[in-house]
């Protein structure tokens, strides 16, 4: 056998080529499609992934207010945060966070949450643009528009 037909290829940063894409969120069940958006953010979809470098694309997501939960979810799910102090443990239902927050944050916070907790999956976390209309500022990037497979 040839050893050098088994040559592994790792990726730099100068190979890399980071494409700008465009999902529309309308009608997207929140977790399937933030799953699908943490796996583009992360490059996970292109042959020459490498798991410690950024090869992931831009996202930019749009009509975030259209998303939906399955079943009871805008009421029964909790998110659960700290504040630091004894005692500041603090809940919110999806619609608690809509309402004080807007879906943007919702959003972020789901795809936030299936990113790796490193250094690159901070600055992966970056790549991600989420507008709540069809209105966006990154049309000079010329984002492909990109569907989702659910």
């Amino acid at each position: 056998m040839d050893t050098l037909s088994y040559k592994t290829l790792s990726a730099s940063n100068a190979m890399i080529e980071k494409k700008w894409l465009l999902i529309d969120a309308s009608n997207a069940v929140v977790g399937r499609m933030a799953s699908q958006v943490a796996r583009l953010l992360q490059g996970k979809h292109k042959v020459e992934f490498t798991p410690n470098v950024d090869c992931g694309d831009h996202v930019v997501i749009i009509n975030a207010d259209k998303v939906r939960f399955t079943g009871k979810k805008w009421t029964n799910k909790v998110y659960v945060r700290h504040t630091g102090y004894p005692g500041g443990q603090r809940f919110a239902t999806p619609r608690e966070v809509v309402a004080r927050r807007g879906y943007a944050t919702l959003l972020e916070k789901t795809i936030k949450g299936m990113l790796p907790k490193t250094k690159l999956g901070r600055e992966v976390f970056h790549n991600l643009h989420i507008y709540e209309g069809t209105d966006h500022v990154h049309a000079a990037q010329n984002p492909q528009p990109y569907t989702l497979n659910i």
